[in-house]
């Protein structure tokens, strides 16, 4: 008998079963993967339910990778953000800056347009303005208000015309140059101006303080029906200005009249119209004592 350390492996039946075995299973799987493909290539649809059940059961895996992926991403992208805000937040200021600067620039241009627009529609059928042009320069610190225009002889302007904005009425041409005018504001302490108030046919004297008001004093002396608040215009008489043009608000009532503001400021005017006197034939005529008043503060006429 042969020692057992010399017997083969292929003598033993266990071994020979394994293997025998193997080859089986291989051979019984390589059968049903060709069932399985030749089924799949004659009808797609046939293991939808299969496929149907394993995309189940994997979803929930697939699900935390993808929350997993999408978080790694965020906060990835939340980091970006923070570096690149330092200088995101220095432009955005700058460009806020600069629309507004641009935005005030925009108001500026259009105010002025809106007060050349007003002044340019003063004209109608009646009146014409004579010539618009700028106030420039005015008494600062003195009883006597007087301002000078950039318009003058050349331009057609004439001693005693009407000056006013588009408010309202600003004064009178005291004295002409050849390109220059000064002109004598209502609140001048020799200027006086027969007014009206808007709402009636009350009649008084708008007489300038010298301290920018202007002092309501009515021609019929008695009760005062002045309140305060109202708006007197241009009466019309003395022929200078023509009648229904803004002049003064009352700001406090007095036992024969009231005092009031300018509607129309010059120093807030910068364009002013200059229009022809409204009735030269009853300025070349006799004066009223009220005119003669206005007559004493304008010797050069």
């Amino acid at each position: 008998m042969a020692p057992i350390s010399s017997r083969r492996s292929g003598h033993s039946r266990r071994a020979q079963f394994s293997v025998f075995t193997g080859y089986v299973v291989a051979a019984i799987g390589a059968v049903i993967g060709a069932i399985l493909l030749a089924v799949s290539l004659w009808n797609p649809g046939a293991f939808s339910g299969l496929r149907g059940t394993a995309s189940d059961v994997v979803e929930p895996a697939g699900q935390a990778t993808a929350t997993a992926r999408s978080g790694t991403s965020n906060v990835f992208d939340t980091i970006a953000a923070y570096w690149r805000a330092g200088s995101k937040n220095a432009a955005l200021r700058d460009e806020l800056e600069l629309a507004r600067i641009k935005l005030a620039e925009a108001a500026a241009t259009e105010q002025e347009n809106v007060r050349l627009k007003g002044l340019l529609g003063l004209k109608d059928k009646e009146v014409e303005p004579v010539v618009v042009a700028r106030l420039v320069g005015s008494t600062s610190s003195s009883p006597r208000r007087f301002a000078y225009l950039g318009a003058g002889r050349s331009d057609g302007v004439a001693v005693g015309m009407p000056v006013r904005s588009a408010r309202g009425v600003v004064g009178r041409i005291l004295e002409v140059g050849s390109s220059s005018s000064r002109v004598l504001l209502l609140t001048d302490s020799e200027s006086v101006l027969p007014v009206r108030r808007a709402k009636d046919d009350t009649v008084a004297f708008a007489e300038g303080r010298g301290d920018g008001k202007l002092r309501i004093r009515l021609i019929n002396l008695g009760i005062n029906p002045i309140e305060k608040g109202d708006l007197f215009v241009t009466s019309g008489a003395g022929g200078f200005y023509r009648p229904g043009v803004a002049v003064a608000i009352v700001d406090e009532v007095t036992n024969d009249g009231g005092v009031a503001h300018l509607v129309s400021d010059p120093a807030s005017a910068d364009f002013v119209s200059v229009e022809p006197i409204w009735q030269p034939e009853a300025v070349s005529g006799a004066s009223t004592p009220q005119e003669e008043v206005l007559g004493e503060g304008d010797a050069q006429e």
